[in-house]
């Protein structure tokens, strides 16, 4: 059996699966760890030296359900409970 072509062939196992946080096929079956997002570590897996990859990852790629709220909140002090000036149109 040579080392090349012919083992490669013999190769049908998956190392990784799906993530479960980032749904990328990059959860390690045996280590249990994300090589993609760092899964299960608190933190989302991230370098300095990966300028495009955290860039692909960064705030603002994924929807903001939240953020896109609170900048336009944050535009108007975070005021609650009032009501808008009524605007007389002039005749």
């Amino acid at each position: 059996m040579s080392k090349g072509t012919s083992s490669l062939g013999k190769r049908h196992t998956k190392t990784h699966t799906l993530c479960r946080r980032c749904g990328n096929r990059a959860f390690h079956k045996q280590k249990k760890t994300c090589a993609q997002c760092g899964y299960p570590a608190a933190k989302i897996r991230s370098f300095n030296w990966s300028e495009k990859g955290q860039r692909r990852k960064t705030t603002g790629t994924g929807r903001m359900a939240h953020l896109k709220d609170v900048q336009r909140r944050f535009k108007n002090g975070f005021r609650e409970g009032t009501q808008a000036k009524k605007v007389v149109a002039s005749a």
